[in-house]
């Protein structure tokens, strides 16, 4: 389980057919705020495949400034997704 604090990098890896992470989030890093529960794998589902084992899905908040070159908004501006654990790659322990 990866604790709330813990810098992650959403996975860039190329995932043919359906898959549950926003392209413009790949290679991105941001701060897991929340452990939202497990569920079963969304990517197996929509294939009618059952889901198991269910994965943890994660809040993660990330910089806009980050996100998108020449961000013209405020430097605390963040965006907040939703992405499962096999997405996310750990940076370092919780600070």
């Amino acid at each position: 389980m990866i604790e709330n604090g813990t810098k992650v990098r959403v996975d860039d890896r190329f995932h043919a057919g359906h898959h549950r992470v926003p392209g413009y989030l790949k290679g991105r890093e941001g701060v897991v705020t929340a452990c939202l529960g497990r569920f079963p794998n969304p990517e197996a589902l929509a294939y009618f495949r059952p889901g198991d084992p269910p994965l943890a899905l994660y809040q993660v908040r990330f910089r806009q400034a980050d996100l998108w070159d020449g961000y013209a908004g405020g430097p605390a501006d963040t965006l907040d997704a939703d992405i499962y654990e096999h997405w996310l790659q750990q940076l370092e322990d919780r600070p």
